[in-house]
């Protein structure tokens, strides 16, 4: 008889040992998957910001050069893919494609030097700018957020009881591969000369006399 109560005492001990730690370790995914969930809310307020300043930012450049519908079309697609997203993933994706949009028209603003003394184009310049700065940081800040989800999961046993509570892996990343899909830099502090025609060579100076 006294055998059959410390077994199931020494039962009784390991369980509530047991769902302790279950406990524990569940809160502590939940905990991580919410400063996920934070984290992307602070890039979403970021991308938005974004979103939100270059129709403006298209509309002035048009000014000095509204033959390059091409690239003002990616940016109209890329950035209504972004605003109807309903996903991080979704949203990486299309933030991706605008990122690339971005990079082309910085390419032709290069072309375009006189854009410079637009007062609502540095305006501009400087608010996309702080603004391409803050979505560097949030993005970092999210990336962070999700890998030390992501480890806490895949940890045994942590993996087990990530496994019967529903916690699952998110693999929405902002993913950079080397020399693609870069954020753009946005800087239009180009030299005065940059994209214009290349001014004739000058004339060889005549080779000095030997002696």
């Amino acid at each position: 008889m006294k055998t059959g109560i410390v077994i199931l005492v020494i039962f009784l001990i390991l369980a509530l040992v047991l769902g302790s730690a279950y406990v524990g370790r569940r809160n502590q995914m939940a905990i991580k998957r919410e400063a996920v969930n934070a984290a992307w809310s602070q890039v979403d307020v970021v991308l938005q910001r974004r979103a939100d300043l270059i129709p403006n930012l298209v509309e002035t450049v048009k000014g000095y050069a509204v033959q390059e519908q091409v690239v003002y079309g990616e940016i109209a697609r890329a950035r209504s893919a972004l605003l109807s997203a309903s996903t991080p993933a979704e949203k990486i994706a299309a933030n991706g494609q605008l990122d690339s949009a971005l990079g082309r028209l910085l390419v032709i603003v290069e072309n375009y030097p006189q854009l410079k003394s637009n007062e609502n184009f540095m305006r501009l310049q400087d608010e996309l700018a702080g603004t391409e700065n803050r979505i560097a940081i949030e993005r970092r800040n999210y990336n962070q957020a999700v890998q030390d989800y992501n480890t806490y999961i895949s940890l045994f046993p942590n993996s087990l009881i990530a496994s019967m509570a529903g916690f699952t892996r998110n693999d929405a990343y902002f993913k950079t591969d080397a020399g693609a899909r870069q954020a753009p830099k946005v800087n239009f502090d180009y030299p005065k000369n940059h994209g214009a025609e290349t001014p004739a060579p000058a004339k060889p100076a005549p080779a000095p006399a030997h002696p």
